[in-house]
């Protein structure tokens, strides 16, 4: 079967398996970060490497770029994606924003390329790096329906849960949605876990009850190890969790719907930035908890 030639712009934790996976299901793959380096995973998979994001500007571009600056960047520079669309004479192509970034600014950045013949989707992802690994993320889609349809043999490689969930700007709000939960799953889980540690209880054991009754769930799952280890090499960046929940923060007043819960959980995740903490993994919340009750010494059960 002929798959036509996609370019993935981002090669961190999400981008790089992403685009490893579509190169191993046959699709004609160029990538490009700014980082150098990062693309030999994806050449061993069949992928080519371009050298700027000019050479990346083929009929249809994914970016996994951590927000909407970093994607106007790289449309812009004097090597980037609008000049070598420009230089290759491509004809309405095709840009799927696949990072998490505020609805309104996607909503902005697609009437700004309308004007250029760039058509826009945006389409976020949740499942995180185990996720991106494993072709079995959630992706969350907002555009036209023409478009999503062209884009659909790109999405069911690299998901397993595809929504159309209507208009551009659609599928940032729902990861929005999706954020409020994992931040608040994760900050729960280890404000219960810093309470049992601190009254004597097996953290293992604890975890293991969680996950067997109601309050089981993906992220503890996913999570696990990283809190008994007390491991937080990042999947999902706390500084980038902290991010997405400003854009739900947004959403929440623009929309006239009060959020108290998702801005108290901002607050924990703005403590664990502020401690240095914000490239470690966005589980490793925990730490806020450890920092406020430093100094506390295990009950023990009877």
């Amino acid at each position: 079967m002929r798959h036509d030639p996609v370019s993935v712009l981002g090669l961190g934790a999400m981008g790089r398996p992403m685009a490893r996976n579509l190169a191993r299901a046959g699709f004609p793959v160029t990538v490009w970060n700014r980082t150098p380096g990062r693309d030999g995973e994806v050449r061993a998979a069949g992928g080519t490497a371009a050298a700027t994001p000019a050479e990346a500007a083929l009929p249809v571009v994914i970016t996994v770029l951590p927000d909407l600056p970093d994607v106007e960047a790289v449309l812009d520079r004097e090597d980037g994606l609008l000049a070598g669309w420009r230089e290759n004479d491509v004809e309405r192509p095709l840009l799927v924003v696949m990072g998490t970034h505020s609805p309104e600014g996607v909503r902005q950045l697609g009437a700004r390329l309308h004007g250029l013949g760039v058509r826009l989707v945006d389409a976020p992802v949740s499942g995180g790096d185990v996720g991106a690994e494993a072709g079995t993320l959630s992706i969350m889609v907002g555009g036209h329906a023409e478009d999503v349809l062209r884009l659909k043999p790109y999405f069911d490689v690299l998901g397993t849960t595809v929504r159309h969930l209507g208009p551009l700007g659609a599928g940032q709000l729902a990861k929005a949605c999706n954020q409020i939960v994992v931040a608040t799953v994760l900050t729960g889980i280890s404000e219960a876990l810093a309470l049992a540690v601190a009254e004597g209880l097996d953290p293992e054991a604890l975890l293991d009850v969680l996950g067997g009754g109601l309050a089981g769930s993906t992220a503890l799952e996913v999570k696990r190890d990283k809190w008994l280890r007390h491991d937080f090499t990042p999947g999902g960046r706390a500084r980038h969790q902290l991010k997405d929940l400003g854009f739900a923060t947004g959403a929440g007043r623009a929309a006239g719907v009060p959020l108290p819960v998702t801005a108290a959980v901002e607050q924990v995740y703005t403590a664990m930035c502020a401690l240095g903490l914000g490239d470690d993994d966005h589980s490793g919340v925990y730490q806020v908890y450890e920092a406020l009750t430093r100094g506390s010494r295990p009950t023990t059960r009877r």
